[in-house]
């Protein structure tokens, strides 16, 4: 991989966590001025509130109405969704377990009262609300992302079944889609100004907690996602492989990591997937479906860090991590995750999508910490997404072709050599 293409590819990042850091220091020796400048952080999450919901519905239900899958495409498009589905599932209890005993936030930042989920509400009442709202109208608020979500889906089906991915509605939402990547891109090219005014402004208010819980966060993902490539990949691949899963594993990982590293993107390591992918001798629907699937669905690294963003802010606003919450943050996680990563700007909105569930009275606060922590982490958490999209794709061709499919492969590899 060129120099230059690395650097291209982490450019923007490194200019995001410059104007952050920039506004730390500005912040720390000028508080009066950081504070002053507050309002310039402001217009950009006011953008974002006004393009969240046209986003998420048009690149959900575009995505669904642009599915082709039939037969044994359908087989393994719902074994490799639910794979993505358990993997985030278990990688989010396993951060939330690890934070419960080595917290990111020691002490509270602000004494702004913490807002508990459901404080008012029912059990049954905080289902409803999570997957529904009262009408369409309340579809159109940022406080509704999941019932959004669910709309969105449940459309993205009804246009599929009605004209397909060829329908006039299907390329309505796909084109609006399009236009929608397009308005992100816009108001990203404003984002580190917002987010140096936005630190400038924290920094003057809350000192120097944040850099000593950023740290302590830094300290538990990083060494965690080097110990899940290490032994999460492994069982994945006995598992959909059998006893030479792990060591062809091994011998093939290596490359699409490299790649996902210095391109901090999933999409950008499809090719390379697939070229381990057929040199490992898996099928090639398998491949086709599993890792294109993968680079925008596959996020168990994304889905440590929503777990991590959660009970960091969780800190910052002094509220404990109590066990009974493990089934919303694992559901929140892999909805944010999984659902939201192909979505353009799906980073955002995934902190929008917590802020409207966990803090939706503390968000000017909250969403702010939620992007630093997203860029401190999206290296490490891009290998793992992109990376374990080719390990994914063994435990796929244990359900579709059989246990033991990599041993045929072998001995067919062997036999071909020795003729």
């Amino acid at each position: 991989m060129e120099k230059s293409s690395v650097m291209k590819n982490y450019r923007f990042l490194a200019i995001m966590l410059g104007a952050m850091i920039l506004g730390c220091i500005v912040g720390w020796f000028a508080p009066s001025f950081g504070m002053a400048i507050k309002p310039l952080g402001t217009i950009f999450i006011n953008m974002m509130f006004c393009v969240v919901v046209p986003l998420v519905f048009a690149s959900i239900s575009s995505s669904i109405a642009g599915m082709r899958s039939r037969g044994r495409a359908g087989k393994i498009m719902g074994t490799t969704v639910g794979t993505f589905v358990v993997t985030g599932a278990v990688a989010a209890v396993i951060m939330f377990i690890i934070l419960k005993i080595f917290p990111p936030v020691l002490a509270p930042w602000t004494d702004l009262p913490s807002e508990e989920m459901g404080e008012y509400a029912s059990l049954s009442d905080m289902i409803v609300n999570f997957f529904t709202a009262n009408d369409f109208v309340g579809l159109l608020s940022r406080r509704a992302m999941l019932p959004l979500i669910v709309f969105s889906v449940l459309f993205g089906f009804a246009t599929n079944l009605a004209g397909g991915p060829d329908g006039a509605v299907a390329k309505f939402l796909s084109d609006l889609s399009e236009v929608m990547l397009k308005f992100v891109k816009i108001i990203t090219y404003y984002a580190p100004i917002a987010f140096f005014a936005i630190f400038a402004d924290l920094v003057a208010n809350y000192g120097s907690a944040i850099t000593e819980s950023y740290a302590r966060a830094m300290v538990v993902y990083y060494p965690l996602c080097l110990i899940y490539i290490f032994t999460a990949f492994p069982l994945f691949a006995w598992f959909g492989g059998g006893k030479h899963g792990i060591k062809t594993m091994f011998q093939h990982i290596t490359r699409p990591a490299v790649v996902s590293l210095g391109t901090c993107s999933s999409v950008a390591t499809i090719p390379t997937n697939l070229e381990v992918a057929e040199e490992t001798g898996i099928n090639k629907d398998v491949a086709e479906m599993v890792i294109p699937l993968g680079a925008t669905m596959h996020m168990d690294g994304s889905c440590f860090s929503c777990v991590l963003k959660i009970i960091f802010v969780w800190g910052v606003f002094g509220q404990p991590v109590e066990w009974s919450s493990l089934p919303l943050i694992v559901l929140v996680a892999v909805l944010s995750s999984v659902g939201m990563s192909g979505v353009p700007g799906g980073g955002y909105i995934g902190e929008y999508i917590i802020c409207s569930i966990f803090f939706p009275t503390q968000i000017e606060v909250a969403f702010p910490i939620l992007v630093m922590i997203g860029n401190l982490v999206d290296p490490p958490a891009t290998m793992i997404n992109a990376a374990g999209d080719y390990v994914v794709s063994y435990i796929v061709s244990r359900f579709v072709d059989g246990k033991d499919w990599l041993e045929k492969v072998l001995t067919k590899k062997k036999e071909e050599a020795a003729a």
